[in-house]
C-alpha cells in the first residue's frame, strides 16, 4: 500500500477532531471556487476585446462561456464517479493544474478553435472541483461544523461574481483580455502551492463502499434535493439572465450595475448567515430561503414600476439565494452519506442544466408572455420547490441531529 494512502486516514482523523474551523485550509478551497467562477464568467465582461483579438463576432466570443459550461456538465458525473477512489488532494491539484494550463493557452492562443478546446477542458476541471469541494470541506472538521465549513468553502463563488468579474473586466480595459487570463493562470499556480503545503490529504472511497450511480440516484432524498436544485436555480436564472430588460420597466436601465452590486452584497451576507445556522437548521433555512425569494418575486410582480420596491426585492432575492449552494450541497451530502461526491456530481450537472434551460426558457417567455410576467413564472417555480421541500421531511431536507 502507498505510504501516503496509508497515512491519509490518520491525517483525516487529526484534522477533523478540532472544534475550530481550519480557516486557511477552507479558504484554499474557497479560492479554488473563486478561480472556477473567474474562468467561467470572465468572457462575459470581455466580449468586445476577445472578439477583436480573435477576429470573430461577439456572438462567437460568447461561445467561450458555452464551451466551459458544456465541459462542466458533461464531465461532472462520469469523472467524479471514476475518480472517487482517488486521494482527494492529488485530484484537486490535478484540476488546478488543468486550470493553469488551459487558461494559459486561452491567454496566448490566436486560434478560435484551440481557444474553444481550452475552454472546454477548463470547464471539465471546474465540474470536478465543484463536485469534490463539499465533501472535501466537510471532512476537514468535526461533525458539528460541517455545514459551517462548507459555507466558508463556498464563499469563493459569490465573491467571484461580486468582485472578480467586475475587477477583471475593469483591468481588462487597461491591460487587455489576454493578460487577465494570464493573471488567473498565475492565481492557479499560487493556489497549487497553497494546496500542496497547507491542505490535508484524504483517502478516496473504499471500493467495497462504492454504490453504483443508479443506487446513489435512488437513495431516499437524493431526487428530492435534485428537484429543488432544478426548480430553485431555474427560477433564479430565468430572472437573472434577463434582469436588464426587466429593470427597464422601472426606469432603472442605467442602474443595472448598481443593482447587480446590491444583489452580490446581499448574496455574501446571505451565505454568511446560512453558514452560522445551517448545522442545526437545514430544513428551516431551506424553507425560509425559498419563501423569501417567493415574497421578493411577488413584490417584483406588483411593484415592478416602483424603484424602491425593486431595490428592496433585489436585496431580498440576493439575501435568500446567496446561501442556496451551501444549503443544497449540505442537503445532498447529508442524504448521500459516504457517496456524497457522486451525489454532488449530480447536483453540479443539474445546476448547470438549470442555468442553460433558464436562458432558453427566459427567451421564450420574453417573446410570448412578456417581461412583466417573469416574476409570476419565478413564483410558480418556487412554489413547486417549496412543495418538494415540504414533502421531503424524512429524507432530503431534514434538520440533522449532530
Amino acid at each position: 500500500m502507498n505510504r501516503n494512502a496509508a497515512s491519509a486516514p490518520k491525517s483525516a482523523a487529526s484534522h477533523a477532531s478540532s472544534d475550530r474551523l481550519p480557516w486557511g485550509r477552507l479558504l484554499a478551497l474557497a479560492m479554488a471556487g473563486f478561480i472556477c467562477i473567474l474562468t467561467e464568467t470572465l468572457p462575459a465582461g470581455l466580449l468586445p476585446q476577445i472578439s477583436e483579438g480573435l477576429g470573430i463576432s461577439e456572438a462567437f466570443s460568447g461561445q467561450l462561456t458555452t464551451l466551459y459550461a458544456l465541459g462542466s456538465t458533461l464531465a461532472a458525473i462520469p469523472l467524479i464517479t471514476a475518480t472517487r477512489g482517488w486521494q482527494r488532494r492529488p485530484l484537486l491539484l490535478m484540476c488546478l493544474l488543468v486550470f493553469f494550463v488551459f487558461n494559459t493557452i486561452t491567454s496566448i492562443s490566436s486560434n478560435y478553435s484551440l481557444t474553444l478546446v481550452a475552454r472546454f477542458f477548463a470547464g471539465v476541471a471546474g465540474g470536478v472541483v465543484w463536485g469534490i469541494t463539499a465533501g472535501y470541506a466537510r471532512r476537514m472538521v468535526h461533525e458539528s461544523l460541517k455545514g459551517r465549513a462548507l459555507a466558508v468553502a463556498m464563499i469563493g463563488s459569490p465573491l467571484g461574481l461580486l468582485l472578480g468579474v467586475p475587477v477583471g473586466t475593469f483591468i481588462g480595459g487597461f491591460i487587455g483580455w489576454r493578460l487577465v487570463f494570464g493573471i488567473v493562470s498565475l492565481l492557479s499556480l499560487l493556489l497549487i502551492v497553497w494546496v500542496f503545503k497547507g491542505v490535508p490529504n484524504f483517502p478516496g472511497q473504499a471500493a467495497e463502499k462504492r454504490l453504483s450511480l443508479r443506487k446513489v440516484f435512488i437513495m431516499p432524498g437524493v431526487r428530492s434535493v435534485l428537484w429543488v436544485v432544478l426548480l430553485w436555480v431555474l427560477a433564479h436564472n430565468v430572472l437573472y439572465t434577463y434582469i436588464a430588460p426587466f429593470l427597464a420597466r422601472a426606469g432603472l436601465s442605467g442602474r443595472v450595475d448598481l443593482i447587480l452590486l446590491l444583489f452580490g452584497v446581499a448574496s455574501v451576507v446571505g451565505i454568511w448567515a446560512i453558514g452560522l445556522l445551517i448545522d442545526r437548521w437545514l430544513r428551516v433555512l431551506t424553507l425560509l430561503s425559498l419563501t423569501g425569494f417567493a415574497v421578493g418575486s411577488v413584490l417584483l410582480g406588483i411593484g415592478s414600476d416602483q424603484p424602491v420596491i425593486v431595490y428592496f426585492s433585489i436585496a431580498l432575492w440576493g439575501l435568500t439565494f446567496g446561501g442556496a449552494g451551501t444549503i443544497l450541497q449540505t442537503a445532498v451530502a447529508e442524504t448521500a452519506g459516504e457517496n456524497a461526491d457522486v451525489a454532488q456530481s449530480m447536483l453540479v450537472t443539474v445546476w448547470n442544466m438549470a442555468i442553460g434551460v433558464g436562458g432558453i426558457l427566459g427567451g421564450i417567455l420574453l417573446e410570448t408572455l412578456g417581461i412583466r410576467n417573469f416574476p409570476w413564472v419565478v413564483l410558480l417555480l418556487l412554489l413547486l420547490a417549496l412543495l418538494v421541500t415540504g414533502r421531503a421531511r424524512e429524507h432530503g431536507f431534514r434538520t440533522a441531529e449532530r
